[in-house]
């Protein structure tokens, strides 16, 4: 018995659905594996198949905005995207798998056969994966309500003091004293480190590392290693996020990010060791958790990481977005259309050469970004304060840097002269500017869907965008392009960020940048809605435009750019005065140059061929 079949044995008795039902509707269906960190699919997105997991596990998220949710893990045997079963409406949430897994899928478009071939055993099945569907949602509920919220937190309480006096704090939150006193002083935006996945991840690597090296070099006993290692490990796996409430607005050049994972880590550490949270004389958030570092080598090492880390998800959307205009410039190869220039009729081309452009410049863009992040690999770990590595011990520069290329997969580089590195801010503003690139042709693209979607009447109307919602709430029947035009707004916002992380990494002065948080928040929200907005026109605009052929085909044979094909022939004085004749009289260029005889109407024909105007030949004398 192979796999599927004992999965499907498995589901029938859990449903109550004979096995050879089952067996039925699941013959439709393919076997799909997905690589390590690959997504299945992505919240919002249009669901295109149901499934059943065969091997591996799916993790359920939530969080479009970064503050990643993890709902649920599926193992062999689940079922995944079941709501495909009822309709196409978008995805509630994202599915990915940390390790690979294998699915068995059925598309839409089978499941609909499936119910008009048989509807009775469809309608069984159907009642099965709602009660599915229905425990579910009980489980998560249930889930949910034992979450604990702010408001529990402000139970009971213990003091923590600073240098600057004694404070009370929730007994139950896992940060300390100094990030309680930055939570008053910034309370600026709203948007905190929690809401930065990889944020939190990049300082947990950072830390770990540096725990690892300070152990080696013997200035940070086994079982302190050994709690700030697994307290790590523990925010590596999506927890104690919550707890990360500074806001990414701060002063002191990243001291509050900083100190806020310092206190959450020794807080959980203390806890592994078998203490209370705060009894800071067994690990203390500086002189363990923070030991060998400084805020200015800790923090701008962190915010590189969390770049390498957005990267490579951005990465991952653009090459979704790539992959989509790919498919649409094949689809569209043989449509004839004008081009423009200056919102001029140019001369034709076809819809593919159009969207073909349009896959290049995602790809050029892509690849720009991954030879930008290259810098990155180079760090300031071991600077500590300005780059002299005051306070750490000889050969932990180079071990840390080695233990964080271990621990975090990419393979770093201790920066040649880390008092060059602690101020300099250019790698940065490198990253923006080529990010800043990347959504000025992302941008160019939506405005062109915008202007050849334009009409449907009185407009260009050479495509269609797939219509996602009414478009006005006085005028009947419109539907706006609304996902080129968020598209828009989300490069626009990229490009405002590039001039503040030129400004920001202007700012630095002597040895230090102070304005790195701001860097930070806006590398990294940019990154983010960079990705998600790749994401959102592949899979709500890109994939679903079709071409108006005719619409298309009638612009080209009314074009006075018709004329520039003849130009080699019939020589630029004539072809301009037939132009001239055309748009005087709106006689038609074709039927202007038999009146005139200047061309047979067998050579004409020849001349004016889709393939002999879209690409280059040589023109016959």
């Amino acid at each position: 018995m192979n796999k599927i079949d004992e999965i499907l044995q498995r589901a029938s008795k859990r449903m109550g659905v004979p096995t050879s039902d089952l067996q039925d509707f699941f013959a439709r269906g393919e076997q799909k594996t997905y690589a390590a960190e690959e997504w299945l699919f992505h919240e919002s997105a249009p669901r295109q198949w149901a499934g059943l997991v065969v091997a591996g596990e799916v993790e359920i998220v939530r969080g479009l905005h970064g503050a990643t949710k993890h709902l649920a893990v599926l193992a062999p045997g689940a079922l995944i995207s079941e709501s495909a079963f009822l309709d196409e409406q978008a995805h509630a949430n994202g599915a990915f798998t940390r390790q690979g897994a294998t699915v068995w899928q059925i598309s839409r478009d089978r499941i609909e056969a499936f119910r008009s071939d048989k509807p009775d055993l469809f309608y069984r099945i159907m009642a099965r994966v709602a009660a599915g569907i229905s425990e579910r949602l009980r489980i998560l509920s249930q889930h949910q309500a034992s979450v604990e919220s702010p408001a529990h937190l402000l139970g009971d309480i213990r003091l923590e003091h600073d240098s600057l006096g004694e404070r009370e704090l929730p007994e139950k939150a896992y940060y300390g004293v100094q990030t309680l006193r930055a939570m008053e002083n910034f309370a600026i935006s709203g948007v905190f480190v929690k809401n930065f996945e990889h944020m939190i991840e990049a300082l947990a690597f950072v830390k770990k590392a540096a725990a690892l090296a300070n152990h080696e070099l013997g200035v940070l006993d086994e079982d302190k290693m050994q709690a700030i290692c697994q307290a790590c490990d523990e925010l590596l796996a999506g927890k104690l996020h919550d707890h990360f409430t500074v806001d990414m607005f701060q002063g002191g050049a990243g001291t509050s990010t900083n100190m806020n994972a310092n206190e959450v880590i020794a807080n959980r550490g203390l806890e592994i060791m078998g203490h209370q949270k705060a009894e800071y004389d067994y690990l203390h958030p500086n002189d363990h958790v923070n030991c060998s570092q400084s805020t200015n080598d800790a923090y701008p090492t962190s915010i590189k990481l969390a770049v390498l880390l957005s990267l490579k998800d951005l990465l991952g959307a653009m090459q979704e977005l790539r992959r989509a205009l790919e498919a649409k410039a094949e689809e569209f190869a043989d449509v004839l259309k004008m081009g423009r220039t200056e919102n001029q009729d140019a001369v034709p081309m076809t819809l593919g050469q159009e969207f073909s452009a349009y896959a290049v410049m995602i790809e050029s863009a892509a690849v720009a970004l991954e030879r930008t992040g290259d810098e990155f690999h180079d760090i300031n770990m071991g600077a500590t304060a300005i780059g002299t590595g005051i306070n750490s011990p000889p050969g932990y520069a180079d071990l840390v840097t080695r233990k964080l290329s271990e621990v975090s997969g990419f393979e770093l580089r201790k920066a040649r002269n880390l008092v060059e590195a602690t101020q300099n801010a250019g790698a940065f503003a490198q990253m923006s500017a080529t990010m800043k690139r990347a959504a000025v042709q992302i941008s160019k693209i939506c405005n062109d869907l915008r202007w050849m979607s334009s009409g449907p009447r009185c407009g260009l109307n050479e495509i269609n965008l797939p219509p996602m919602q009414p478009g006005s709430s006085i005028m009947p029947g419109k539907v706006n392009p609304v996902i080129p035009e968020l598209v828009n707004q989300i490069c626009y916002q990229v490009m405002g960020y590039d001039a503040v992380v030129s400004m920001a990494a202007e700012a630095s002065e002597l040895e230090l940048c102070m304005a790195e948080p701001i860097i930070a928040y806006d590398l990294l929200h940019g990154m983010l809605i960079l990705k998600n907005a790749c994401i959102t026109l592949a899979s709500r605009c890109i994939i679903g435009i079709e071409a108006n052929r005719e619409v298309c085909r009638k612009y080209v044979e009314n074009s006075i750019g018709l004329v520039t094909a003849l130009v080699p022939v019939i020589g630029y004085e004539k072809s301009a005065g037939i132009a001239k004749e055309a748009l005087k009289t709106g006689g038609s260029v074709y039927n202007l140059v038999l009146e005139k005889g200047l061309l047979s109407q067998e050579k004409l024909d020849d001349m004016l061929k889709p393939d002999n105007m879209t690409d280059p030949r040589k023109i016959p004398r």
